[in-house]
């Protein structure tokens, strides 16, 4: 049997030989390399540039050059034990990669895209982004896609190029704080300054919501039935909870204060005015003289 596979499976010109047994322990060679660079480039990313204070988008690079340079090594490496020069392939290695480039292009194109996106770092690993309507962070920047998990827990997966080349909201592009907001009415004829400063008040108490930059209370509007009033307020992503996680708290603590210092919150009202000239008529009763 292995004197089978010794025989000669292919020739290049006079001088190199290939061998049925050389191809199939450059074949096992080459899947055995491939796992190992994953994971020798995963460890070292991993567990030796864990403990310094660099970004997982750089981690994630730095883990991405790591593999393809050991797997350039790999296939290098074949190529010399099977005695193949690298002048062999200058041409059959043109005509192919014309043949992939049109036959691949949205492959090449997500590729090319995906090392853009991480060398410009228009987005980042942890940032939450908003695109076509969706709100979420992105969990990984890949060589054909991005990852991107919603609030609601969904993972969505976007081709690199259209994240490259779509109009999207990045809002922790610079600094990892998110403004959001509360928007609460009260009755007419509330005291609008002891509003304000309860509306003030409950921001300062809540432990996630920042101090720098300050909390802004505005009167918005003159309602149709209620003086309303907007709370707008920064909070880090970096705090581990939902933005509605946090709205909510501060409706409850505005709630709860509210009830100390007897401010309504205000509801809709109506009047209903009825005609007294056909008042009689109106509850009269059939039969009735």
């Amino acid at each position: 049997m292995i004197e089978a596979l010794k025989t000669t499976a292919f020739t290049l010109g006079n001088e190199v030989t290939v061998s049925w047994l050389q191809i199939i322990y450059s074949i096992v060679f080459i899947f055995v390399a491939w796992y190992a660079s994953r994971l020798l480039a995963y460890l070292i990313v991993r567990k030796i540039l864990s403990k310094t204070k660099i970004s997982q988008d750089t981690k994630a690079i730095i883990q991405r050059i790591l593999f393809f340079t050991m797997l350039i090594m790999v296939v290098l490496s074949v190529l010399s034990y099977l005695g193949i020069p690298l002048a062999t392939f200058a041409f059959i290695s043109g005509a192919v990669a014309i043949g992939f480039g049109f036959g691949a292009k949205n492959i090449i194109e997500n590729f090319l895209s995906g090392w853009i996106l991480m060398s410009e770092r228009p987005i980042r690993i942890g940032d939450i982004i908003e695109m076509d309507g969706n709100l979420g962070m992105v969990i990984e920047i890949g060589n054909r896609s991005t990852q991107i998990k919603r609030n609601d827990g969904a993972h969505i997966v976007v081709p690199n190029s259209q994240v490259l080349e779509s109009r999207l909201i990045n809002w922790t592009l610079h600094d990892p704080y998110i403004r959001t907001s509360v928007r609460v009415g009260v009755a007419y004829g509330s005291d609008v300054a002891l509003v304000k400063r309860l509306l003030s008040e409950v921001m300062a108490d809540h432990e996630l919501i920042q101090a720098d930059p300050q909390t802004v209370v505005v009167f918005e509007d003159f309602g149709d039935s209620a003086l309303v009033f907007d709370a707008f307020f920064w909070v880090s992503v970096q705090s581990g909870r939902e933005m509605r996680l946090v709205r909510s708290d501060v409706r409850f603590k505005i709630e709860q204060r509210f009830n100390e210092h007897g401010v309504v919150v205000s509801f809709p009202q109506r009047d209903v005015h009825l005609n007294v000239t056909n008042a009689d008529q109106l509850f009269r009763q059939p039969g009735a003289q």
